[in-house]
């Protein structure tokens, strides 16, 4: 199916009534995994029982397709740049809401602090930034993470009341957390706002310049290696500021790829803590020796470093138990910013629009997770960590139309993004968002 058929797809769902047969329904909230029949009605979800729908409009053979509540992305780069040429630009809003739609996300967190650089907008650490985030016709919505500090250098405390006041879904640091002493202030002071924070356990000085997690990868990649205790290490450290705060606010970690740091979640989430974390998609369906395989790609330069391969099962089973949830961490570089060495490229890759379709090919497919558990991850799970009403499908939710076995070659041409970091590039896959429905506000096409 290509773009024109998508097209006019897109254009049948919305614009009439509409009944899909035989579609395969999600709903992690219901606990639903069910071939039914669907009635749209002007994109709207009427009827998800054949019972209910009218016999006289027409019918779509939806075989093998999958209809599910909208997607939730906990946190993703913007990249939009200020006073820039666009022609050279990492994303616009416009880019970044077309590719998040094109992934199945309707809802977008996005992180307060831009990629580095100059040219960039500034950190979201006052009030009046949050209006840099207009929805235009059918865009997904916004979730703004405001800075915890102002600049995001790691000292100053931002505005929090007023940030929170003005619509800020919560506080975030994105580089690693430098003080545990804010980190503790915010702690203090936020549980009156019942505002999330949301924080990276990173250190950056047991890290130092390495590229690829130690041991035997490492060593024959001749790559620098970062001790997992950068990982693991701060993240004991930060949870042990958490215990010794009364009643503390709900703290997310972003960024997961150890199984020592899983354990140390469950522990906490164990003693009534309120802590969650989550992973990357990229964690979840590749290891370390990837980098070999792909020829050291500098798209695979991620930070945290790829897992090693029992890292990675052990983060597929925390998806499994529901202790854990998926972020994209979508990184919009440009070509040449990742042309590079491995070991000097920036760490980061786009994702918004190939984190379902390849999660579901590794994942689904082969048995590692059931679909109600990867939807759950991507929608239900970062639903309740930002206190936000469960995504489930009714009359008047946001809902995604998915073929996982509809296949595309990524390319510029196809890809909704700006930019093309990604191992992916000029590569053939199987599965593609159909369409996807933002309730309240007319949708935009997922086709190109």
């Amino acid at each position: 199916m290509g773009s024109s058929p998508l097209r006019e797809l897109t254009g049948r769902l919305t614009g009439q009534n509409v009944h899909l047969q035989g579609v395969r329904l999600l709903d992690p909230w219901r606990q639903r995994d069910e071939v039914t029949d669907v009635w749209l009605q002007e994109g709207r979800l009427r009827a998800t029982e054949p019972a209910g729908i009218p016999a006289d409009i027409p019918t779509i053979d939806g075989s093998g397709w999958v209809v599910g509540p909208g997607l939730l992305d906990l946190y993703a780069h913007s990249g939009e740049m200020v006073g820039s040429d666009l022609a050279h630009s990492r994303e616009t809003l416009t880019s970044l809401a077309a590719a998040a739609l094109a992934g199945g996300f309707t809802q977008v967190g996005l992180l307060p602090t831009p990629l580095p650089g100059s040219g960039f907008f500034p950190v979201l650490d006052r009030p009046e930034h949050l209006n840099r985030y207009p929805r235009q016709l059918g865009d997904p919505r916004w979730l703004p993470w405001a800075a915890l500090s102002v600049g995001g250098q790691g000292e100053t405390p931002t505005p929090w009341g007023e940030l929170a006041q003005a619509g800020a879904v919560g506080f975030a640091e994105v580089q690693p957390l430098r003080s545990l002493a804010l980190a503790r202030r915010a702690l203090e002071y936020l549980r009156l706002e019942n505002k999330p924070l949301l924080l990276w356990a990173w250190d950056p000085t047991l890290a130092g310049q390495g590229s690829l997690y130690e041991g035997i990868w490492a060593l024959r990649l001749g790559l620098k290696g970062i001790p997992a205790s950068a990982e693991t290490a701060a993240l004991a450290r930060l949870l042990e500021v958490i215990r010794s705060v009364p009643s503390p606010p709900p703290v997310h970690i972003m960024r997961l790829s150890q199984a020592r740091s899983l354990e140390l979640i469950q522990q906490a989430q164990a003693e009534g803590l309120p802590v969650t974390a989550s992973t990357t998609w990229m964690h979840l369906i590749l290891s370390e020796e990837a980098v070999l395989e792909h020829r050291y790609d500098p798209h695979l330069r991620l930070l945290p470093p790829l897992p090693s391969a029992g890292d990675r099962e052990a983060l597929i089973a925390g998806i499994r138990s529901g202790n854990l949830g998926i972020a994209t961490d979508h990184h919009p570089y440009t070509y040449e910013e990742k042309t590079l060495p491995f070991a000097d490229a920036p760490p980061g890759a786009m994702g918004l629009e190939l984190a379902l379709p390849l999660l579901w090919h590794h994942l689904v497919e082969t048995g590692s997770l059931t679909a109600l558990q990867l939807w759950s991850a991507l929608s239900l799970y970062p639903a309740r960590c930002l206190n936000l009403d469960p995504p489930t499908l009714t009359p008047h939710s946001d809902w995604v139309l998915f073929d996982p076995t509809h296949p595309w070659t990524v390319s510029a041409a196809t890809l909704h993004s700006r930019s093309p970091a990604t191992p992916w590039l000029e590569k053939t896959l199987c599965g593609k968002v159909l369409h996807t429905h933002v309730e309240g506000i007319p949708s935009r096409s997922s086709a190109p």
